[in-house]
């Protein structure tokens, strides 16, 4: 990859697959610089200073909207915070008609988090403003993928043919999605492990291997992400118990004791202690889960202080 590659081929984070490879590479090269600034005993640069961010949260979230505000925080943005459950949305006002209303007062970029897969793409073709995608329903999250795949990078280095599986709820996360998407393009070997019930249906047509034994699972790979089951997103039971679930397919200490390698262990959040993960695993020396926490801010600076240079 060529040095003097130093802009985005995009306007917008709509999701991993609309971003290339090198997109990738400049955004990790730029988190690099920008976790130093966050470790540095002054946290702040006026990168942004001119520029107003909208964050709208049609959708609850906590990690994910700090994360966002303190990103822009650090990079001294003028920022508006926006919840659809105090917002006119309750009152039956359309997403175009609430952004163009935010955007007439003069924001340059949205943030937004939405129930709805694609209602990013929908408001691109629509407005001016770059636009960051928060999570678009079960489709995309695609600066959590950033995050994920660049942790996995500090303890790796080059992710190319190194194995990750992707444990859980796959057939209801977002993350899992783009995930499987960064990775790829990173040259990463993929696989997803899950009762039959939350794994999609083809889901091999990604290229990704599928496991149903998650005890195979953590012993092919060198790293494993762990999602949480998404009851939130289920009309119905997709599995018997958390408490069956937990038994066939929780990661806990016992398990990784059997294995003849250390491998690394994440989890996007919130973490269901005792369901997917048992508390001394999520706390152990294979855990990166706080770094991931950390790499979020900076991973989120890069990726707005590039698309602003768009402007």
């Amino acid at each position: 990859m060529s040095l003097e590659y130093n802009q985005l081929s995009t306007k917008h984070l709509l999701g991993i697959q609309s971003i290339t490879s090198d997109d990738i590479q400049l955004i990790f090269r730029t988190a690099d610089n920008f976790k130093k600034v966050i470790n540095s005993p002054i946290k702040k640069v006026p990168s942004l200073r001119d520029i107003t961010i909208a964050n709208l949260f049609f959708e609850n979230s906590t990690r994910t909207r700090i994360s966002f505000e303190l990103a822009e925080k650090r990079l001294s943005a003028d920022t508006v915070n926006f919840s659809a459950a105090s917002s006119s949305v309750k009152k039956g006002e359309s997403l175009l008609d609430t952004v163009n209303n935010i955007l007439s007062m003069k924001v340059d970029m949205v943030v937004m988090r939405h129930p709805a897969p694609g209602a990013h793409q929908f408001l691109a073709q629509h407005i001016d403003a770059n636009i960051i995608n928060a999570g678009d329903g079960t489709h995309e999250h695609p600066t959590q993928a950033l995050l994920d795949a660049f942790s996995m990078r500090e303890q790796l280095g080059d992710l190319t043919n190194k194995k990750i599986v992707i444990i859980g709820d796959i057939l209801h996360s977002r993350v899992a999605l783009s995930n499987i998407f960064c990775l790829q393009k990173l040259g990463a070997q993929v696989a997803v492990c899950g009762p039959p019930t939350l794994l999609p249906k083809h889901i091999e047509k990604l290229g990704v291997t599928k496991f149903y034994d998650v005890q195979k699972a953590l012993e092919w790979c060198d790293v494993a992400n762990i999602l949480r089951i998404q009851l939130e997103r289920q009309d119905v039971k997709y599995i018997p118990s958390l408490r069956e679930y937990s038994l066939y397919y929780g990661v806990n200490k016992e398990r990784l004791e059997r294995l003849d390698k250390e491998i690394i262990i994440m989890h996007p959040g919130p973490i269901n202690r005792g369901v997917e993960i048992t508390s001394d695993v999520a706390d152990s020396k294979h855990s990166i889960i706080l770094q991931q926490v950390e790499n979020g801010v900076a991973i989120r600076m890069a990726v707005l202080y590039l698309l602003a240079e768009k402007r």
